[in-house]
């Protein structure tokens, strides 16, 4: 199709293959860690499907408030068990982690997964109460983004947001139709327009749009048609590409860390 090559991120990083393999690895391990000590609540339920399900990671004292990320993978591949280490971030500094999985196409559509992620972040609310940051990449850059929305998230439950991080987010969908991901994507130009965060109203809670400079240059672009449309601060990290960019999320001092969580405010 058209646009394959363009959204194409693996073909353009060094040892790309090696990835999934090393985020499971790492991943599994901090689950072991977290869980001996009793800071690990795995498999939480939020809806009725079998992967409708969330991991909930609790720092060592009273939760500051409640960090969620969504992972990536084009809607069509991953889940929870391969970003666990990424939780350690937040976590060193007081915030509980929420990382739910979710249906993936063509079992269901976007539209499906952006409720299934509201309810989700619903559910951790109600565990854990205080202020909410969501963080997400690449598909869970566009969905994280979608919570920004009006009537997306319950009234009270997005009057708690006070930050968001779409880290390089697929912020208009429409140009997925030119892809062959789209056989299994399904979207069509009515889902387009409803499910693209830069068609949706600029949102009042501060959001930050992330995205590496080695990045292809598509994302480099949906990350600007996003800073742009919300009027949003928009960084561009020097030397990441699409599947380091992020790494910062894991570190408790770095400048992901420290924006997403507010440290320096």
């Amino acid at each position: 199709m058209e646009l394959d090559d363009a959204y194409a991120n693996a073909a353009y990083i060094p040892g790309a293959a090696d990835y999934p393999t090393r985020w499971a690895d790492q991943a599994e391990a901090f689950r072991t860690q977290l869980s001996v000590v009793g800071r690990a609540r795995l498999g939480l339920m939020y809806g009725h499907g079998t992967r409708q399900v969330l991991d909930l990671f609790l720092p060592d004292g009273p939760a500051a408030g409640l960090m969620v990320f969504v992972h990536g993978g084009y809607w069509l591949k991953f889940d929870r068990s391969y970003w666990s280490h990424l939780a350690q971030g937040a976590l060193a500094n007081g915030w509980a982690v929420a990382m739910p999985s979710y249906d993936l196409c063509p079992r269901v559509r976007i539209s499906d997964i952006t409720r299934q992620i509201a309810q989700a972040i619903t559910v951790c609310a109600h565990e854990i109460p205080g202020p909410i940051r969501l963080a997400g990449h690449s598909a869970g850059g566009h969905l994280v983004a979608r919570m920004c929305a009006p009537d997306v998230l319950p009234e009270d439950v997005a009057a708690r947001l006070v930050h968001v991080m779409p880290i390089s987010p697929v912020s208009d969908i429409a140009p997925l139709m030119q892809t062959s991901m789209n056989a299994d994507l399904k979207i069509d130009p009515t889902e387009a327009k409803a499910e693209s965060p830069v068609f949706q109203p600029a949102p009042e809670v501060p959001v930050t749009v992330w995205v590496g400079a080695r990045e292809r240059p598509v994302f480099l672009d949906q990350a600007e048609w996003l800073a742009k449309a919300w009027d949003c601060a928009h960084v561009v990290q020097k030397g990441k590409h699409h599947f380091d960019v992020i790494d910062g999320l894991a570190d408790p001092n770095s400048d992901m860390v420290t924006r997403l969580l507010g440290v320096a405010e």
